[in-house]
Formats: structure tokens, C-alpha cells, sequence
């Protein structure tokens, strides 16, 4: 909607009228058009000029080159500023305006899809044209357009089925039901006719809650989310429905969560601005230094040359002489932070860009999917990361469920790195072992499954949740193929026999029963409950003669299975008190809970089963080298407690070796509150206790060869080893104001986080929160639209290209197909981005340093009078032409280590996040190096000159020799000294440093030769300077005594620095093979944990039984198909952290452990 149309009405209550669009124009609300660009065709130039005017260094230059245009105080040509702006200014709006393209292509291909709205008919539009009021068509497989009201469907009741993947990163159905009042309006004559009203709710972000109410025909039905399709959703396993439009565009929930685009702005970008600032009152103080020189000189000495030197008319006496000099060296010293600098950063990062891009170890060959850099802004900061947040589902894990394991009356079956074939089971099966047949049978008929026969024997199982679809399989691979169901009967097809079941009752799961049960009557009569839930809450439950199992330490997602006989005339006492209580108004829930508690005790044992959430590719390696790195990652999923719990413990999150692994899950704000606290008065006694304890202990630790280090890991062991688990507290209370604090220090002192049941925008807050109190770089991680508030408000996005769309990838500033390409993508890329960046930054603060102050010990020689040392070309083509190239060369490619060596030792990743390697520290030694370096430039020649003479006798008294003496000086220092500090040499290092020296002195040449002179007198008056002062050895003398002086103090203190005070890097730079890290796997064996995590929501049971949700049509008894053989395998024991990472030089000690290295992990584990 356009600016001038926006008002400040705050929306209360939605009023919607069905197909009544001058109604509903009354409200203003928004149409179906989604914006995610910045700017337009309009807006572009005024806004981008605007934001990188925002850079306090391209305002500084934009005042610079006014002052330029002022002739009285101008030292230097006004294009020696204009030409360097210009440049730096359109490239960077090149690059603003590409990256706005794209964004603007997102949009329209999203703007432009089509839908089917009933106007006058049905006709076919676009998405961006729909209103709020309209009612619109949708055909299976087709994203919702917009958030509707379901009014009928092609389905019995007017049910539908919806895949919310790119909502809350759920892949499994979720059923929706039109009112029953609206379910028969399939004709569209009818729903043309429709003319209901819908109050309801404003526009807000809730995912998971909508009210309403529907006004027809003079009655009013209220409305509930059970009955709205949101956008982002995808109708399946639905010919058709119909709906109402009630939010469009930017005020549907799925827009709503996605947050705003903001501007981001690495540190270094903030720092440059603080420095910019500091340089700018250094040049100010400078200015004022040489302005009171000059009003001193002219009052004491320029007075006396009053005849041959007098004032110009604007000149009234020696002050304002003096202020005018100040305005003169302002322009004369502004090279200090020339406009290349920026000009080279943006090509620096370009090229950091194209390299993530380039990267053939982050392409995954399956889905032919490229890492890709979709912004060059940010690289340095992947090298600073210390939070990461990631999402569970479709991020960590493949979202693919598979039956691992069983253990059935005491026997365990499967194998390691089982495939699901075992021969003792199979034979159980054909030797038609009871409790093996009751096993699979539970499997068959205890879930909430639907069956869709695609073709003759063709089955397929549409499940709330991917376990749910695995136990189903695993029943089906063994002979027990669920095949039909009706509201009273499940038809299975036993070894081939096909048999139907009577259902009697199913006793549906909740977050509370953490179980489910049926209730069946086989064809023989006899009444039975299978029940399947978590394995301590079947457990307490069990008859007492039973014998309990587990195998849940091994890293599996475990459910007990139990069964139990009924007895007629009790089952028909208890199933008169279930009817009566199905129908009371208040308590009803309490009162069903009381009556399933009374029927599923003395269950009788049969198994367990175990499932393996299959993990993406790497990715419990690619976190122990990030928690090697002290990257934090924090989990945050809108899955159940449970189901995070084990994926925390899969991926190596949560492992056994933890002190404590505690749960935060307060229902009130007092309880919250007081949980919080009392875990961290907790942490700190333990850590005072541990800390006493260690000291008393000091002398027997170093007695036994502890070293230092160690020793003060011993006394932080406590509080790093322990994980922590927000579960409803965090959606409900923990991000309260009062609370949050609390909340985040208790986190920070854990290993590992995981916050589960949050919502989108709870998620964006609890980064935001780290970003707020923390002031640490975040990174946050996902591949589905409920990741894209999150990913838009930490400092780094980063979208996976998954299985849930690319929503995520599409509001990411990073992306690749697999979450073990962050290992590199921070570790390598991120490391080296900042390496170089920050060598490149203090060499340039460095080179300009030594550049400009010349000026500024030579105004004490030339009686302040703004005279400048170099002529004017130098000036400016020094940073553009003779020294950009070898800077640009060594931003570029430089590398410490190499990017094997940067996985092995993650520990190098540390100085980034320490923000060591470029800070104002730095930033202070490089400028006072700098200023030493153009003290010696200018003074060693100045001493030299003033005492030698020619070869022919006479002196060196021209300014111009003594000027490209001095720059000539200048260009080898700054290309000898860049070739010390550059790492890693290539063709191209070699190419440009060299091939800079070799054009410096030909443009010297041709710029004081006849030839020259002759075409532009004017422009170029210094003819055959250079000739005549190169000519001679003295000359040369002079150059080499200046470069030795000005650079063997650096480079001894870089060699007593290696030699005396080696960093880690240091050591892996000497080390011709470095050593492995010892990372270890660690064994679990005892932690019980549930897996019975079948949706985040109330069950079907109650739906099914009732029969809305059956099809008209049955599905035939048919052949059972034939059994297909189920793969998976174990996931493998995790890797344990080493807390120290070394760089061991002693041969020795590399032998032995290479001689280890056969127990050791592959390589790979901790790299690619």
C-alpha cells in the first residue's frame, strides 16, 4: 500500500464479509501483495546514497571534496577526492541494487502464482490480487494463498489435509474441518450465495491460535484454528476445497512471524566508523598543530618577504593565515582513510564470496545443490561467531524416521548398523511365536494412521508423525500390513490372511498421557487394550510380574509396548462410563483422563522398540568441532521435550559425562521463576564447593603433571559440563521481561540449550536476547519458513535448502544443502574472511600512515605553508595504482594454515571471537608504526640530503628530487613490508607486488619525460626529475639505508615474538604434519529418555472413531503386498570433546601418536 495511504488505526476486531468486496474496501485491509525489497525504481538512488551516507568515512569525503572546490584553501585538485567517492559509491550501489533484484524476482514469482477466486464464476488470478473476503479454490498439492476460513472440501464432513512444513517444520498431516453448516456448500452456485460474516481476531503471529466467529443465516458458529488453512501451507491428499480469504499478504501469520529485513552491519564496520571518527580529530588536531605554526611563522618570520611573498587581498594578518592553513592540511592529510580502503573492502568480500560459492566441499552431489554467499557483507563475521541457534527438524536431522530395534519377551533383535534383517526374527515369524505375532499385530492396529492405496498394492501411510509411519512400516516389512480402517474396524492382512478388527475405543495420546491405546475385538471375540507409549510411563503401569527392559543409553528413540485382556462385562461397565463422560460440558477431560487411568493398569510387557531419528550426514562431528571452537549451540525447535531430549543426545549435545541435564518447565511465572533461580544458586555453591576443593589441591595437581591449563578447566568442569532443557516455560514465561535476565545467565552457564514448544517469534527473541545482553556474534541456522524471524535477527542467517521450501534460504545471507557444511563455512571460510580482513586492514592503516604524515614533518621545513612533499599525481594514483594491487592480492588469498589444518584445530577459530587480530589496540600499534615509519622516510633523506652532494660535486637542492627520493623510498618500504606480513604466496602475490614496483617507476618515467612535457606543459613542468635523480648512487644509498631501518625493528619483533611467545598458530605453521585431534566416541549406557513423540498435539483418536474422517469409498481386503526389506543402521557412539586442542612439535611424541592412530576416529570426523 503506498505511504500516503497508510494510518495510524490500530486494528481491534476484524469484521469480513463473504463476496463483498465494497464491504470489505470500507476497512482498508490489505490485498495479497507481499513485499520483501527495499527499494524501487523511485527509491533507489535517494535511499541507497542515504544509507551509505550513513558511513561516517563517505561523509567525511563528501565534505573533504566541497572543501576542495573552495580555491583560497585547496591544496590538491578536486579530482584527487571526486574520482576515488564516485567509484566507491557506484560500485556499492551496484552491488545494492543486484542484491534488491533478486529480492524483487522472489517477490514477483510468489506475487504471481495462480489461484482460482469465485467471482461471478470461477476464474483464474493471480495471488497478489486476491482480497480479504474473497473465496478461493484449491486443489491438491497447492500452497495455500493466503489465511482462510475452510468451508468445505472435497472430503466426507469437510475435512482436508495440510502439510505445515513451511510453518513450524512439521512434514506430517494435519487435518483440518469445515463447519458442518458450510461443509455441504461444494457447489459453487451455493458459495456464490454465501454471504456469512466472520468476526474475528486482528491480524497477529500466533501460529497455533485463531478466534473467531462465523455470522449466517442469524446464528453464530465460533471459529477455532482447527478450522483455518494458513498460508504456506499445502493442501494434500484433498481433490479440493473451498475457502474464505481473512488475512492477506503482509498480515497473514506466515508473513507476521517473518520479521522485518533489517540493514546488517558487520563489527569491523562499526569499528572502522570509530576509527574514522578518531583519525578525523588526529587530522583535526594535526590541522590545528601546523595553523598555529603558520599564524607563528607569519607573524615572525613571513613578515620579513612581505616584497616578493605579500598576502593576497583576502589575507588580513597572520590568524587568519593560520586558519586558512588549517583548512589546507585538513585536505592535504585527509589521505589517512582514503576512499580506496572501502573501495577495496567491497572487493575483498566479493571475492570472500565467490570463494564460499566456488567451494566444491560444500556442493552436495544428491540434491546438485551449491553453498551459496547470497550477501558480501558479512563474510569477516562468519570468523567471529560464538552463538550458534539452530533449528531440529529438516536441520539436524533428515526428518526420516527408521525402525532400528526391537526387543520382544526378553529376546533383543537387530544388528549394528542393522539393515533390518534378522535371521532369528524372521524365523520367530514363520515359527508363528505368539509374542512375536502380538508384537507386530500392536504395531498394525495402535496408531492413527490413514492408508491410501495409490494403485493395486500400492500402500501408502499418511502418519501425524514420522514415527508413527515407521512402527506402521516395520508392522508391514513383517508380514502384519495394516491395509483399511473404518470408525469400527481396522482390516490387517496377517501372513497373508486377511483379518478384520472391531474397534471398540481408542484411548487417545496427549502431552499429559504421554500414550495411546486401543481397544479391538479379534474375530475369535476376545476383547483386548494394546497400548504403546513412553517407556516409563508403560513402566509404572506394568503388572508386577512383568521384567523391564531398556535399551534407550544407546542413543535410540524408545517406546514400550504392553497389552492386556479385558473381561466383557467390565469392558461394558467401562465403556458406559466413558459414553457418559464423552458428553459432559465441564471437566470432561478430567473425567476421560480418570477413566483411561483406570483401564491401562497391569499391562503385560511384550517389547520395545527403538527408532532412529535419522541424523543429517556429519552432523554430531561437525558439533564437536564447533564446541571445540567455543561456538555455543543452542537448539530451538517447536518439537515436544522428548523428541529434543534425543536428538540432544544423538548429536552429542547432551551426553552422559554431563553433570546434571535438567528441565525448565514451569506452567507459571512464579514457578518459572523460582526454577531458574534455584539452579543458579545451585551452580554457584557447586562452583564455590569445587573451587575450594581444587585449591586445596593445588600442590598434589602439579605433583602429578596437571598442567595450568588443565587446572583451570578443573575449576570450570562443574558448570561447562551440564545442558539444559527449556520446554513450555520458554513459550509461556521465561522471556518475560522480569525474567529474562535470569533466564540468560542461567543459559550461559550451560554447555548446551535446548529450548523446545517455541513459536517462530520466540525464537527471533531468544536471539535477539543474546544479541542484546551478550553483545556476541550470533548465527542462526534453519531451512523452513518458521525459521526466517530467527534467521532475519541474528547477526549471520544462514538457510539450508531442505525438504521444507526455501523460504529459509530466501531470508538467509548464507545457504547450502547440508548442516555440515558449517563446519567449513565458519571454521575455514569464516576464519580465513577475517584473517585476511584484519591483516588487510592494519596494513592499510599502516601504508596511509606512512604516506600522509610525511606532509606533516615536512610543514615544520616549509614554513607551514600547506606545501605538499609528493607532486599531486603521486598523490593520486599511490593507493589506486602503485600499492591497491598487492594489498588487494593478500586480502584475497592470503592463509595462515591451510583449510585441513583450520579443521583440525578448531582452537585457531578462538582469536576471531576474541576479537584479537584487528581491534583498537591494533589499530593504536599499526598507527604508531606508521608514524614512525614516515618519520624515518622523511628525515633520513632530509639528514642525507643536507649533507651530501653529487658525483659532479654540486647539491641536491630541488624540493622534486627530494620528493621522489622519498616516495620512491615509500613504495619499496610498503611493498618489502607487505611481502612480510603475506603468509601464503601465489603467482598472483608475486605478479602484483612486482609488477606495482615495475609500473611505479614507469609512470615516474613517463610523467617527467620530454615527450610528456611537450603535450601537457602545464599538467607535468617537472621534465627529466627523476632521470637525473635515480642516476645517481647516493640516491640509491639513501633509498636502501631508509627501507633497512624502516623495516628490520618489525621484522625482529616478529621473529622474537614467533620464537618467545608462539601462539597455536604459530606452532601448526612450523608443524610440517599436524597432529590429529584426539577425538574420541563416548558410549552411552545408561540414560532412559522417551521417544514417544507422535505430534505436538492433541491425537485423532476421537476423530477417527467418529468417522468424519473416513472416505466414502472402503479400500478392498485386497493380497497382501510383498514385504520389501527395511534398511536403516545404528547411529554410531558420539564423539566426546577434548577440552584443549595442541600443536605437539616433538617428534616423539608425533610417533607414538601416530601409532595410535589406528583407534582413533578417521580424519574426517572432524573435517570434511
Amino acid at each position: 500500500m503506498a505511504f500516503w495511504r497508510r494510518n495510524t488505526y490500530v486494528e481491534k476486531e476484524r469484521h469480513v464479509k463473504a463476496n463483498a468486496r465494497d464491504y470489505n474496501d470500507k476497512f482498508a485491509y490489505t490485498n495479497n501483495h507481499i513485499k520483501t525489497s527495499k527499494y524501487n525504481i523511485f527509491t533507489f538512488l535517494p535511499i541507497n546514497l542515504f544509507e551509505q551516507f550513513q558511513r561516517v568515512a563517505n561523509a567525511y569525503f563528501l565534505v573533504l571534496l566541497i572543501l576542495q572546490l573552495i580555491p583560497e584553501i585547496s591544496s590538491l585538485s578536486w579530482f584527487t577526492t571526486i574520482v576515488p567517492l564516485v567509484l566507491v559509491l557506484v560500485i556499492t550501489a551496484v552491488k545494492d541494487a543486484t542484491d534488491d533484484y533478486f529480492r524483487h524476482k522472489s517477490d514477483q514469482q510468489v506475487n504471481n502464482r495462480q489461484s482460482q477466486v469465485l467471482v461471478r464464476g470461477v476464474y483464474v488470478t493471480k495471488w497478489m490480487n486476491i482480497c480479504v473476503g474473497d473465496i478461493i479454490k484449491l486443489e491438491n498439492n497447492q500452497f495455500v494463498a493466503a489465511d482462510i476460513l475452510l468451508l468445505s472440501s472435497s472430503e466426507p464432513y469437510g475435512l482436508c489435509y495440510i502439510e505445515t512444513a513451511e510453518l513450524d517444520g512439521e512434514t506430517n498431516l494435519k487435518v483440518r474441518q469445515a463447519l458442518t453448516v458450510t461443509s455441504d456448500l461444494g457447489d459453487i452456485s451455493k458459495l456464490m450465495d454465501f454471504d456469512g460474516e466472520v468476526i474475528c481476531e486482528p491480524p497477529n503471529n500466533k501460529l497455533d491460535k485463531f478466534t473467531g466467529t462465523l455470522c449466517w443465516r442469524d446464528n453464530k458458529y465460533p471459529l477455532d484454528n482447527e478450522k483455518m488453512l494458513l498460508r504456506g501451507c499445502v493442501l494434500r491428499n484433498t481433490e479440493w476445497c473451498f475457502g474464505m480469504v481473512i488475512f492477506a499478504g503482509l498480515q497473514t501469520k506466515l508473513m507476521q512471524n517473518c520479521g522485518r529485513t533489517k540493514f546488517k552491519r558487520t563489527n569491523l564496520d562499526k569499528l572502522m566508523n570509530t576509527l574514522v571518527l578518531w583519525i578525523f580529530a588526529l587530522l583535526i588536531c594535526m590541522g590545528v598543530i601546523l595553523a598555529i605554526g603558520n599564524t607563528i611563522w607569519e607573524n615572525q618570520i613571513g613578515s620579513n618577504f612581505q616584497v616578493f611573498l605579500p598576502w593576497n587581498e583576502f589575507q588580513r594578518n597572520a590568524v587568519f593565515s593560520g586558519f586558512l592553513t588549517f583548512w589546507s592540511y585538513i585536505i592535504i592529510l585527509n589521505t589517512v582513510v582514503p576512499i580506496s580502503l572501502y573501495v577495496s573492502v567491497e572487493v575483498l568480500r566479493l571475492g570472500h564470496s565467490y570463494f564460499i560459492n566456488w567451494d566444491r566441499k560444500m556442493y552436495n552431489n544428491r540434491t546438485n545443490t551449491a553453498a551459496q554467499a547470497r550477501t558480501t557483507t558479512l563474510n569477516e563475521e562468519l570468523g567471529q561467531v560464538e552463538f550458534v541457534f539452530s533449528d531440529k527438524t529438516g536441520t539436524l536431522t533428515q526428518n526420516i524416521m527408521v525402525f532400528s530395534k526391537c526387543s520382544i519377551n526378553g529376546q533383543t533383535y537387530g544388528m549394528e548398523k542393522f539393515k533390518f534383517y534378522d535371521s532369528s526374527l524372521v524365523d520367530a515369524i514363520k515359527l508363528e511365536d505368539t509374542a512375536v505375532q502380538e508384537f507386530f499385530r500392536l504395531l498394525a492396529l495402535c496408531h492413527t494412521v490413514m492408508p491410501e492405496e495409490k494403485s493395486e498394492g500400492h500402500l501408502v501411510y499418511q502418519a501425524q508423525s514420522p514415527d508413527e509411519g515407521a512402527l506402521v512400516t516395520a508392522a508391514r516389512n513383517f508380514g502384519f500390513v495394516f491395509r483399511a480402517r473404518t470408525p469400527e474396524t481396522i482390516t490387517l492382512c496377517e501372513m497373508g490372511r486377511s483379518v478384520t478388527y472391531k474397534l471398540l475405543a481408542i484411548l487417545d495420546f496427549n502431552n499429559v498421557r504421554k500414550r495411546m491405546s486401543v481397544i479391538v475385538k479379534n474375530p475369535q471375540g476376545h476383547i483386548k487394550l494394546y497400548s504403546k507409549g513412553a517407556d516409563t510411563i508403560i513402566f509404572e503401569r506394568l503388572d508386577p510380574s512383568n521384567d523391564q527392559l531398556e535399551f534407550a543409553g544407546e542413543g535410540l528413540r524408545t517406546l514400550a509396548l504392553a497389552y492386556k485382556d479385558l473381561d466383557e462385562d467390565y469392558f461394558d461397565v467401562w465403556m458406559k462410563k466413558l459414553l457418559f463422560a464423552s458428553t459432559v460440558i465441564e471437566n470432561r477431560e478430567d473425567q476421560l483422563a480418570v477413566l483411561y487411568e483406570e483401564l491401562e493398569q497391569g499391562l503385560k510387557l511384550l517389547g520395545a522398540t527403538a527408532i532412529e531419528d535419522k541424523l543429517q550426514e556429519g552432523v554430531p562431528e561437525t558439533i564437536a568441532c564447533l564446541n571445540l571452537a567455543d561456538i555455543k549451540i543452542w537448539v530451538l525447535t517447536g518439537d515436544k521435550l522428548e523428541t529434543a531430549m534425543n536428538i540432544g543426545y544423538s548429536c552429542n549435545m547432551l551426553r552422559d559425562d554431563m553433570n546434571e541435564v535438567f528441565v525448565i518447565s514451569g506452567y507459571t511465572l512464579l514457578e518459572v521463576q523460582q526454577q531458574l533461580r534455584c539452579h543458579v544458586i545451585h551452580f554457584s555453591f557447586c562452583s564455590i564447593t569445587l573451587l575450594k576443593a581444587s585449591f586445596m589441591n593445588i600442590i598434589s595437581l602439579v605433583e602429578f603433571g596437571i598442567s595450568r591449563m588443565k587446572f583451570t578447566n578443573i575449576l570450570k568442569l562443574y558448570v561447562c559440563l551440564t545442558g539444559v532443557m527449556l520446554g513450555f516455560s520458554l513459550q509461556a514465561h521465561a522471556l518475560e521481561p522480569q525474567l529474562e535476565h535470569t533466564l540468560l545467565d542461567l543459559a550461559c552457564l550451560c554447555k548446551t540449550v535446548i529450548c523446545c514448544r517455541v513459536t517462530p517469534m520466540q525464537k527471533a527473541q531468544v536471539v535477539e536476547l543474546v544479541k542484546r545482553h551478550r553483545r556476541a556474534i550470533t548465527l542462526a541456522i534453519g531451512d523452513g519458513a518458521n525459521d526466517v524471524s530467527m534467521i532475519k535477527t541474528a547477526h549471520i542467517g544462514v538457510g539450508i535448502s531442505g525438504q521444507e521450501g526455501m523460504q529459509a534460504v530466501l531470508a538467509s545471507d548464507y545457504s547450502f544443502a547440508q548442516f555440515r557444511f558449517l563446519q567449513r563455512l565458519l571454521l575455514v571460510h569464516g576464519r580465513w574472511s577475517y584473517f585476511r580482513m584484519c591483516n588487510f586492514l592494519c596494513y592499510f592503516f599502516y601504508k596511509n600512515f606512512a604516506f600522509t604524515l610525511v606532509h606533516f614533518w615536512y610543514g615544520f621545513f616549509c614554513g607551514f605553508s600547506a606545501q605538499t612533499v609528493y607532486d599531486q599525481w603521486f598523490i593520486t594514483l599511490f593507493n589506486i595504482v602503485y600499492t591497491s594491487l598487492p594489498v588487494l592480492a593478500m586480502g584475497l588469498f592470503d592463509q595462515d594454515v591451510n583449510d585441513q589444518n583450520s579443521l583440525r584445530y578448531p582452537s585457531l577459530y578462538k582469536p576471531g571471537q576474541q576479537n584479537l587480530l584487528f581491534n583498537k589496540h591494533q589499530f593504536f600499534l599499526y598507527t604508531l608504526q606508521g608514524m614512525a615509519t614516515s618519520f624515518l622516510l622523511f628525515f633520513i633523506p632530509y639528514g642525507a640530503f643536507s649533507e651530501m652532494v653529487k658525483e659532479d660535486g654540486t647539491h641536491f637542492s630541488d624540493q622534486q628530487t627530494f620528493a621522489v627520493t622519498i616516495a620512491t623510498s615509500l613504495v619499496i618500504v610498503v611493498s618489502v613490508q607487505i611481502g612480510l606480513v603475506t603468509h601464503y604466496w601465489t603467482a598472483v602475490n608475486h605478479l602484483f607486488i612486482w609488477g606495482s614496483l615495475i609500473v611505479y617507476f614507469a609512470i615516474l618515467f613517463a610523467m617527467q619525460s620530454d615527450g610528456i612535457f611537450g603535450i601537457f606543459p602545464r599538467s607535468f613542468p617537472f621534465i627529466g626529475t627523476a632521470r637525473n635523480c635515480l642516476s645517481e648512487k647516493s640516491v640509491w644509498l639513501i633509498i636502501l639505508l631508509t627501507t633497512v631501518v624502516c623495516v628490520v625493528p618489525g621484522l625482529a619483533v616478529s621473529f622474537l615474538r614467533v620464537d618467545l611467545f608462539p601462539t597455536l598458530r604459530d606452532k601448526c605453521r612450523k608443524k610440517q604434519r599436524p597432529q590429529e585431534q584426539n577425538l574420541r566416541r563416548v558410549r552411552r549406557t545408561s540414560s532412559r529418555r522417551s521417544a514417544y513423540a507422535f505430534s505436538h498435539q492433541q491425537g485423532y483418536g476421537e476423530l477417527i472413531t467418529s468417522g468424519k474422517n473416513m472416505r466414502m469409498s472402503t479400500v478392498s481386503s485386497a493380497h497382501c503386498p510383498e514385504r520389501m526389506p527395511h534398511s536403516s543402521s545404528w547411529i554410531e557412539n558420539m564423539l566426546k570433546r577434548n577440552n584443549e586442542v595442541s600443536c605437539i612439535s616433538d617428534e616423539s611424541t608425533e610417533a607414538s601418536e601416530n601409532s595410535k592412530r589406528h583407534t582413533e576416529i578417521p580424519k574426517q570426523q572432524c573435517t570434511e
